[in-house]
């Protein structure tokens, strides 16, 4: 059985990473809302990801399911409750957005989830302490802070569900 690293992410979550059999890195972020993000790092860059793929927590359980039970949950039921209810996470602003091209202040985020957008990342840039009139785009990512509750809630506004 291979060795898994894990990594805590204060306010985001946990990582865990391990080297395939096969000699590939894998990971994943397990986020405080109950998302999990795998991880494919890059065979030249151990260091860099070469892919991510998001899993809502529909699509974790089935995953796990076809993969065998976890042996971290109990470990991230823990570690959830250590930071009394705060979260960080990272939302996309997918294509078919509502909100994509308007401006951040017509998602009412924080009065509609209690949810708050510290920072938005547009590609290489970063947008700390957004202002209401900053635009949204599709490829966005919203740093959002929140109970994990609210980010799930969030994520389902800014996804127009």
């Amino acid at each position: 059985m291979p060795n898994v690293d894990e990594t805590r992410l204060p306010g985001v979550g946990v990582r865990h990473d391990f080297v395939t059999e096969e000699g590939k890195r894998l990971g994943v972020i397990s986020h405080f809302s109950g998302r999990r993000s795998l991880l494919l790092y890059d065979s030249d860059d151990p260091d860099s990801c070469r892919d991510t793929v998001e899993l809502a927590e529909d699509d974790v359980r089935t995953l796990a399911d076809l993969l065998g039970a976890s042996h971290v949950t109990e470990h991230l039921a823990n570690l959830r409750q250590s930071l009394k209810g705060l979260a960080i996470d990272w939302l996309p602003i997918e294509a078919g957005s509502p909100y994509a091209g308007r401006p951040l202040g017509d998602t009412e985020l924080r009065t509609r989830t209690g949810v708050s957008i510290v920072a938005l990342i547009r590609g290489e840039e970063t947008i700390p302490s957004p202002t209401p009139d900053q635009a949204v785009e599709t490829g966005d990512t919203a740093v959002v802070v929140g109970t994990p509750e609210g980010i799930g809630n969030a994520l389902a506004l800014l996804r127009g569900e």
